[in-house]
């Protein structure tokens, strides 16, 4: 038996790209930055590749900066470069589940600042 479980938190390197194919089927792509355990470090950044409904959620919600959970399974692009013939490939994690963590306010302000900041009066749970 195999396993292939990738569990991730970290924040987005970009905003998401978006494509949508005839079939009505809809890919969202991105990175994401995981520090490590020293500050020193620098951060382990992968490629996301979200489907389906966790797309549409992605590109309404995911801005640079925000503050990302996912679970999904690592898989290896391989593709023939165009000029050169050369194989190429790229490691992805394909994200079966995407969590948007941090407050509403961290995720709009993720744009400008990857910085959190203090819950707002609505978002205090008491």
């Amino acid at each position: 038996m195999g396993v292939n479980s990738v569990t991730l938190v970290g924040r987005a390197g970009r905003d998401p790209e978006v494509r949508y194919f005839e079939s009505g089927s809809m890919v969202a792509n991105l990175t994401i930055a995981v520090n490590r355990r020293s500050r020193d470090d620098e951060p382990d950044w992968f490629n996301l590749e979200i489907w389906g409904k966790q797309a549409q959620v992605a590109a309404d919600y995911v801005k640079k900066g925000s503050l990302l959970g996912i679970i999904g399974s690592f898989k290896l692009d391989r593709w023939s470069d165009r000029n050169s013939g050369e194989e190429r490939s790229k490691p992805v994690v394909r994200v079966d589940r995407l969590e948007l963590l941090g407050s509403k306010r961290d995720n709009q302000e993720a744009g400008a600042s990857f910085g959190g900041g203090s819950p707002s009066d609505e978002e205090v749970p008491f």
